[in-house]
């Protein structure tokens, strides 16, 4: 295995901040990193945090490099905590990830999988406790439908640019890509923003007039760049 990219203590934070804290440190620093339309596929599917190991698939007839051999090769390179991002170009037509794939990352150290299209073997990540993001389930086969068009390039998830090395969080509310120069500067914004909007509910909790308890925090402004 690979060592870790990410500090531990940092992926550790990240887990006790949600996804609207962290959209809303984006927001407030300017950064689009958005995906759309690639989300997780059970209701119970863990978070997901993990700097991305980036490769791409692509329809069999642009190459025909094995997309097998080529995708366990991403996941060896990979390092431990990483999330194994797959572009596939939001394919409906085959298959970007399974559970072999899956068993293979888990033994090497990665901690989820993002892909731009579909995947099938859902049954499989349940058992591991791996989260996957993506467009949706399929059942067919990913051999001879696409080739593996190489890794650690940039990709594009849900019109979203990712680097190698880039940051991924996603949970029940989205997906999240966070750029590997500001992954720190985030965290910080999104931790005063929870203290924030979690000292607002306890206002409201203790009777308090819920239109003044957001007037007292500048509610409106949080996200705005410079703002409080």
């Amino acid at each position: 295995m690979n060592p870790p990219r990410l500090a531990p203590e940092i992926a550790r934070a990240y887990r006790y901040v949600s996804i609207p804290n962290i959209s809303d440190a984006m927001d407030k620093i300017g950064i689009s990193g958005h995906p759309m339309g690639v989300l997780r596929l059970w209701d119970a599917c863990p978070k997901l945090v993990g700097t991305a190991c980036t490769m791409k698939l692509v329809p069999v007839a642009e190459c025909d490099v094995s997309p097998v051999i080529g995708t366990l090769e991403a996941i060896v390179a990979g390092h431990t905590g990483d999330v194994l991002v797959i572009d596939g170009g939001a394919s409906t037509t085959f298959n970007l990830m399974g559970g072999v794939a899956a068993s293979t990352a888990v033994q090497h150290g990665l901690t989820g999988c993002v892909a731009d299209g579909l995947v099938r073997d859902i049954d499989e990540y349940k058992m591991l406790g791996f989260p996957v993001f993506a467009r949706g389930p399929i059942q067919t086969s990913v051999r001879n439908r696409c080739g593996y068009a190489g890794r650690g390039m940039d990709v594009t998830i849900g019109g979203v640019k990712v680097r190698d090395g880039d940051l991924m969080v996603g949970d029940e509310s989205g997906l999240l890509v966070i750029p590997k120069e500001a992954i720190t500067d985030v965290l910080k914004i999104a931790q005063t923003l929870k203290g924030i909007e979690d000292s607002v509910i306890a206002a409201v909790r203790r009777g308090e007039d819920p239109v003044e308890a957001h007037k007292k925090v500048s509610y409106d402004a949080l996200t705005a760049r410079g703002g409080r």
